[in-house]
């Protein structure tokens, strides 16, 4: 029997471990399926890519020998449905095995269910011992993230809750909680398009620590505010919420239609670029400048887990090297006093605080240092430098937050 919750899972864990592809985009291209079982195979998906290594170490008693790429696969899938999803233990070997036969990998539907039944049995017991958190991250982000690298760790196990960002005067949906820093956040798996208000563009998604940096850049109605790398556009959204002129660059041309038609749902007017921001010339200088450079994304690995098994320790160097050009660009934009906010959703020192040191001594920019009441219950987030650094450790009792890195500057 056809179960496509399971046989869409397959498809992306192919995508994500076979193919390198990042889990949303391999999601976008999957041919229309109910959208029910695409949200389910997706969250499925989400939970193996989550917890790979520790359904590995739970597997690997009952394997005579590595098995075939997708054939670990279907394994996880199954292992996550009976240890982590409460699968019922006969459902949960027979879709693995029917999973399998539909893959073309009948030849292996005999082990899969022979090792499926051997790890229902163990049940709980399977996971006795191991070390999840340590098991599920790769080894160079646990030694880039020291002493924190635990409690990120932890952060990262179980699914990120989702976070709104409402439209001026718009009221919340029920069944969220107002959080301090302005944001609501909605329990893990809230359909986002079935709350009321979506249609009518009320609010839009976007993570608590995500709405911070374009907060910082505090500008005023009637500013002239540019936003690079703006897509898919929550931060030009609560730019241009304030009454701001807004200029949103995107370099791709795919995202930056995603950004438009947001915008469009949000009913909010800005002009809008198509350009790479460090060849972009404007013909104008600006009153503010939001940066949220294209980065690893390991501060995102509570919504985005694909992110641990699709960067390398190599490509941390080059997206430092095109972080100094953008902050380049950046600079050239602003007026003299004009305020800029350097952002990046990652955890690697490399590219938040090394970049940031690095402009303000390579472009004789100042920093306007971040206070607590700009960040209203996140004072711990505040780094000696001025500078922000949220963690996914952070707020642990209300879900904790993605990783974020933000400096403010102001122009000579």
């Amino acid at each position: 029997m056809s179960d496509p919750t399971r046989e869409t899972a397959f498809a992306l864990l192919t995508a994500v471990f076979d193919r390198h592809r990042p889990l949303e985009e391999a999601l976008d291209a999957l041919p229309p399926t109910d959208a029910r079982d695409r949200a389910a195979g997706h969250r499925l998906a989400a939970a193996v890519l989550r917890h790979a290594g520790t359904l590995d170490a739970a597997l690997e008693p009952f394997l005579n020998k590595a098995p075939p790429g997708p054939v670990r696969h279907v394994l996880r899938i199954g292992a996550a449905g009976l240890l982590l999803l409460e699968t019922p233990a006969h459902a949960g070997v027979a879709t693995a095995v029917a999973l399998a036969r539909s893959q073309g990998l009948a030849p292996f539907a005999g082990m899969v269910n022979a090792v499926l039944r051997r790890v229902s049995e163990q049940g709980a017991a399977a996971l006795e011992g191991l070390d999840g958190p340590r098991l599920d991250t790769p080894g160079w982000l646990w030694s880039a993230w020291g002493k924190q690298a635990r409690g990120i760790a932890e952060a990262h196990c179980t699914e990120a809750p989702l976070d709104l960002s409402l439209m001026p005067g718009a009221e919340a949906p029920p069944g969220g909680g107002a959080l301090p820093t302005g944001s609501w956040r909605y329990p893990a798996g809230t359909r986002v398009a079935e709350l009321p208000g979506f249609a009518e563009g009320a609010f839009w998604v976007q993570d608590a620590a995500a709405a911070l940096p374009a907060r910082l850049l505090g500008v005023r109605q009637g500013e002239r505010v540019a936003d690079l790398c703006a897509a898919p556009g929550g931060k030009t959204a609560q730019l241009a919420a304030t009454g701001a002129h807004v200029t949103a660059v995107e370099h791709s041309p795919a995202r930056l239609a995603r950004l438009q038609e947001n915008l469009t749902r949000l009913r909010l007017t800005v002009e809008t670029v198509n350009a790479d921001a460090t060849l972009w010339q404007p013909g104008e200088t600006f009153d503010a400048v939001l940066l949220d450079a294209p980065c690893s994304a390991t501060g995102t690995a509570r919504r985005h887990p694909d992110v641990l098994h699709l960067k390398r320790p190599r490509d941390i160097g080059a997206l430092a090297a095109q972080q100094d050009r953008m902050l380049d660009a950046a600079a050239a934009m602003l007026k003299p006093g004009g305020w800029l906010v350097y952002a990046v959703c990652s955890l690697q020192h490399e590219e938040g605080r090394d970049r940031a040191t690095a402009a303000q001594a390579r472009l004789g920019l100042r920093t306007l240092p971040v206070m607590p009441e700009d960040v209203p219950g996140l004072a711990e987030a505040i780094t000696p430098e001025g500078w922000l650094r949220t963690l996914p450790s952070m707020w642990p009792e209300r879900g904790g937050m993605d990783g974020f890195f933000a400096a403010r500057f102001v122009k000579p």
